[in-house]
């Protein structure tokens, strides 16, 4: 089965001014993903900007071109990593990157940017 990748964009802001002293939302998210104990096969992939600017903090989970992509937006780096974890754990488990609605965190069914096809 082909590895998971969450991507992360460093750049959100969540609507909040630079602050010089502390790195932006979407480095924390980042931060706190990778401080996280992530499950077996997936990785962590940052990166400068996923255009969900309005929707940050954001972030991107594929599979391989046999599964479906998610975008993600709206996340808390300081309330929501635990359910991005539940999240990317039962997305592990699939074939084809689709889990059953109810078996999705809140965060998931709710704050759904995008979801994209299989590349195949």
């Amino acid at each position: 089965m082909a590895r998971v990748t969450i991507t992360v964009c460093t750049t959100c802001r969540r609507g909040q001014p630079d602050a010089a002293d502390s790195p932006r939302p979407g480095t924390r998210m980042l931060q706190a993903l990778q401080a996280a104990d992530l499950p077996d096969g997936v990785d962590l992939r940052p990166v400068a900007c996923l255009s969900a600017c309005s929707r940050g903090c954001a972030l991107a989970l594929s599979g391989g071109a046999e599964r479906w992509t998610y975008i993600y937006g709206d996340l808390d780096p300081d309330a929501d990593v635990a359910d991005i974890l539940q999240g990317v754990t039962a997305y592990s488990a699939t074939d084809d990157g689709l889990v059953p609605w109810r078996d999705r965190p809140v965060i998931f069914r709710k704050q759904s940017i995008a979801r994209l096809p299989p590349q195949e």
